[in-house]
């Protein structure tokens, strides 16, 4: 099964950002894009990739290690965005120097967590990059001039939130075999920031 760690945005922070993307799929191209779906769209910390039931279940005990030791839910704010070349669009983190200092030091916890079950290699380098992909290019193609996105998304600014939950998610691919389809994500294990009982 192919797994990440992550957050995710409450509702009213996803109903924010949807009118900014229902304005952004107005532009040109926006029909070369692959629009993640309101409910999919999250803060991936660490991703992990395939593992297997043992894997799994040590990646867990470690992950709910590393949210006890959190310091607590972290604030943040959706804001601006990027892109990753012409293939990736998505939007940012806004956040106060010690809340960002938190969320490295979160991410780079679920990353210890996934090198120490061996789900990834010791050497790997820190990727960790705040964002929360809205889009991505169809096909394998040249991509899609993302600039006048980001460009709309400049101005914007979500209201503060809580990120007071660390999720592990199982990420269920698409079997329908329709182009485009997009997978569905399983949480297998959630637990509190900064202590409390997971489930």
């Amino acid at each position: 099964m192919r797994l990440f760690a992550a957050l995710w945005p409450p509702p009213t922070a996803v109903e924010e950002l949807d009118r900014e993307v229902a304005a952004l799929q107005e532009l040109p191209d926006a029909a070369g894009l692959r629009w993640t779906r309101p409910a999919n769209r999250h803060v991936t910390l660490s991703f992990y990739g395939e593992a297997d039931d043992r894997a799994r279940a040590d990646l867990t005990a470690r992950l709910g290690r590393a949210a006890h030791r959190a310091s607590g839910p972290v604030p943040m704010r959706l804001a601006g965005g990027g892109r990753f070349g012409d293939h990736t669009l998505w939007t940012g983190l806004q956040q106060e120097a010690p809340d960002r200092d938190a969320l490295r030091k979160l991410a780079a916890a679920t990353t210890a967590a996934g090198r120490r079950a061996g789900l990834l290699p010791a050497d790997a380098p820190p990727s960790f990059r705040p964002h929360l992909t809205l889009a991505r290019a169809r096909g394998r193609g040249p991509g899609v001039d993302l600039r006048p996105y980001v460009a709309g998304l400049e101005p914007f600014r979500g209201s503060g939130w809580r990120a007071g939950e660390l999720l592990l998610i199982r990420s269920v691919p698409p079997t329908s075999g329709v182009p485009g389809e997009q997978p569905h994500y399983e949480p297998l294990a959630r637990w509190p920031l900064g202590g409390g009982p997971g489930r």
